[in-house]
């Protein structure tokens, strides 16, 4: 386990900040949702309580089990590097605290040119989301026709445990056409 963690930049996020990613999605129930790199599934259980088709993504295969076993058939759990996700053919959102050393081709799969995201609402290192929010984005002459791309708020490193060496910050994806 202690690779992973350091492979990935796996960084658990406390319950009182997934709530938090939860009121900024800002997603109706019963919407299709995806939690890349579950973990143990904190944000996962707080999309099931809210009524959401959650698709977890987690590609440790230990918590891969846990989360099938705790969620059972209310949650689809597909074992996958978040690197090598493919989107949902229909419309989703995306509500996570993804692994940070995925970060930048995860947000380039969710905003590239057929993709049916609807909202992203993602905890990345600060220095990706200050990138991807500038007017100088990579591709934003493609995908800012359709999607807002803007800060959320800052999250501390006691949010996560065991924290991240850098600085975290939630980044907002909304389609705007």
């Amino acid at each position: 386990m202690a690779r992973s963690r350091r492979r990935w930049g796996f960084h658990e996020l406390d319950g009182r900040w997934a709530d938090r990613l939860l009121v900024l999605a800002d997603i109706d129930a019963g919407q299709t949702v995806l939690d890349v790199g579950a973990g143990r599934g904190v944000i996962t259980q707080r999309l099931v309580r809210a009524g959401h088709r959650v698709i977890a993504v987690e590609l440790h295969p230990g918590r891969a089990d846990r989360l099938r076993h705790r969620f059972g058939p209310r949650v689809r759990v597909i074992e996958v590097d978040a690197a090598d996700l493919r989107p949902p053919r229909r419309p989703f959102h995306v509500v996570a605290n993804p692994p940070f050393a995925t970060t930048m081709g995860l947000v380039r799969r969710l905003v590239a040119p057929g993709s049916r995201l609807q909202s992203a609402t993602l905890i990345v290192p600060e220095h990706i989301a200050r990138r991807w929010a500038e007017p100088t984005a990579p591709g934003a002459d493609r995908w800012r026709r359709t999607f807002d791309v803007s800060f959320g708020p800052a999250v501390p490193a006691r949010a996560f445990r065991p924290p991240p060496p850098r600085g975290a910050r939630v980044l907002l994806i909304r389609r705007i056409r």
